[in-house]
């Protein structure tokens, strides 16, 4: 399955929290979220990721962003990652990868002549009403933030 386009609506889900708490992305409506999938937490990539989510917090909290990382780690491994890191912004444990197959993230990857599936690093900017408004195919760790706050600038 290939990642969504803008302009559809974003498939909706509940997933639990780096708490153990159950996050529904229906509740979250009316103001922008940001939805990112990575591969693993507390690897060196999706840690450059997220502390760069976190160091830009201020501006995205300004800009009224809601941030939802999503792995298909276990809650525990996604509150150990959230607590080393002190990340700030809801982790959800994805575990099934049956959000990351809506989302069309759950993909086969390559890593020295092994195939496996995985998770695609990928970006949904939602808009207040539940659309795609913008989709960062490829996101990548060193500039994310910036990325999303430009994507985000544009939504509004």
């Amino acid at each position: 399955m290939a990642l969504l386009e803008a302009g559809k609506s974003a498939p909706l889900f509940t997933l639990p929290d780096q708490s153990g708490e159950k996050v529904a992305l229906k509740s979250l409506r009316g103001g922008p979220v940001v939805l990112y999938f990575y591969p693993r937490a507390d690897t060196p990539g999706c840690t450059v990721q997220a502390c760069g989510i976190r160091d830009h917090r201020a501006e995205l909290k300004k800009a009224g962003v809601t941030v939802l990382g999503v792995s298909p780690d276990p809650v525990e491994a996604v509150a150990k990652f959230d607590s080393k890191h002190s990340l700030d912004f809801t982790l959800l444990a994805d575990e099934d990868h049956k959000v990351a197959e809506k989302y069309g993230v759950w993909v086969e990857k390559s890593m020295y002549g092994k195939k496996y599936w995985g998770v695609q690093r990928a970006t949904y900017v939602i808009d207040s009403k539940g659309k795609i408004a913008h989709v960062i195919e490829k996101a990548s760790p060193k500039t994310h933030a910036e990325d999303i706050l430009k994507l985000v600038a544009e939504t509004s």
